[in-house]
């Protein structure tokens, strides 16, 4: 029913002003005195249970300070559990030395799912050591010479984090990371080492062992954190983010818990608790109650797919399409008749397709993410095959493929195999 229809018959009018309660409330005090502490792109002054990690790191990094180019590190861990919080806390304070002694020395920090590509990732080297270069339209080449010519002449040391740097070397492959590991060799002046930073646990696999040894000098794990830890990170937070007696230490509790109960994803805590105090605000409530939790939990984790979903690259989204037009063509998902929809998908794109043999690890990689299950089936004298099983709602997926650009346009192709099959 027309939501102003609706108005007309209670008798409220069509004069209502929709918002004028939300703009009231908003001169009211509320449960939040600053919710962007609750947010991941917030760096506190005080990162509990991280001492070590930022000593460590210190540690490695500090002979740059003397002019000596420190160790190249390697730092994986799963996703919230402090990696880039800790790398950016000791790369302010090493930055703010820098200035203080007058130091030919940088820490720049870039996150490549962000910056999308190579082009962009050595555009951000260049404009930080004050190399401007355009937006687009040089080669990768040019740019990579550009930033050496400049680091050569300004005689600069600089130790760059690559932030997510799993995306890049999964979309472009690892020979950025190969110049940059090797670039000191051809350098007159200056100095470079590199920061690795993974949330993929696998990711040293895809490297080459040239690259894999250089980059590896040094490592650096982060292990999920405790229901206690968390307990300690988000009661910071909160009396940072909350007016007082809006949110319980049991609530706190709660939080972190169910964060705990995954894999200890401060991140996901913080979410948690920030969003079940809009929740709580939006209500009228006085203070935050676990309903308020339990309907945050559900809008998280509706993001959560969407989030993981649309990050994926983009032979992985193929992979996933092909699942997607399999079903609803209602046929029988195995692995040669996705390989067969998922070339059809590359052609249309005017891609070359991965191997069968790529295909089937990325289709191991969305089982490992819980998108798919994937089971092993003989099928006697003809061998074995895979059968494959969607574990998310179809319309969820189809809807994140609807706002995707490049392929929501195939949501309505019909592939030419599956017609084959109906024949």
């Amino acid at each position: 029913m027309n939501r102003e229809i609706d108005f007309q018959q209670k008798g409220w009018g069509v004069q209502l002003d929709p918002l004028s309660d939300l703009i009231s409330a908003s001169s009211k005090k509320g449960l939040f005195k600053n919710r962007n502490v609750l947010r991941s792109d917030y760096l506190p002054n005080n990162l509990p249970h991280r001492w070590e990690h930022i000593r460590r790191l210190g540690e490695i990094l500090a002979p740059s300070f003397n002019n000596a180019r420190p160790s190249n590190v390697f730092i994986y861990g799963k996703t919230g559990t402090g990696k880039t919080a800790v790398v950016k806390h000791t790369f302010k304070r090493f930055n703010e030395e820098t200035v203080r002694k007058n130091l030919p020395l940088k820490f720049i920090y870039i996150n490549c799912r962000i910056a999308g590509t190579e082009y962009r990732v050595l555009a951000e080297l260049c404009a930080a050591i004050g190399q401007k270069v355009p937006f687009t339209g040089l080669s990768k080449a040019e740019v990579f010479n550009r930033f050496v010519s400049n680091l050569s002449s300004s005689n600069l040391m600089v130790v760059v984090c690559l932030d997510e740097v799993d995306m890049l070397v999964k979309n472009f492959g690892d020979d950025l990371l190969y110049e940059l590991t090797r670039v000191n060799e051809s350098l007159d002046g200056g100095q470079v080492a590199i920061v690795g930073v993974s949330n993929d646990l696998m990711f040293k696999e895809m490297l080459d062992p040239r690259v894999l040894s250089s980059l590896s000098e040094e490592e650096i794990v982060f292990h999920p954190y405790t229901a206690s830890e968390l307990v300690d990170i988000l009661s910071e937070r909160a009396a940072l983010a909350f007016n007082e007696g809006a949110v319980s230490q049991e609530i706190i509790m709660l939080c972190a818990a169910l964060a705990a109960a995954e894999h200890g994803d401060a991140r996901r805590a913080l979410d948690l608790l920030r969003v079940a105090g809009e929740v709580a605000e939006r209500a009228g409530a006085q203070k935050v109650e676990e309903k308020h939790v339990r309907v945050a939990q559900g809008i998280i984790e509706r993001g959560r797919v969407f989030e993981a979903l649309s990050s994926l690259p983009l032979h992985s989204k193929l992979v996933l399409l092909s699942v997607v037009l399999t079903m609803k063509n209602g046929k029988e998902i195995t692995s040669g008749t996705l390989y067969a929809v998922y070339k059809e998908l590359c052609e249309l794109l005017g891609m070359e397709p991965l191997t069968d043999r790529r295909t089937s690890s990325l289709l191991s990689e969305l089982n490992m993410l819980g998108v798919l299950d994937c089971e092993l089936v003989s099928l006697g004298r003809y061998g074995r095959t895979r059968k494959v099983f969607l574990t998310l709602p179809l319309d969820e997926v189809v809807g994140v493929f609807e706002k995707d650009e490049v392929l929501s346009n195939m949501l309505g192709y019909v592939p030419t195999s599956l017609k084959k099959r109906n024949a």
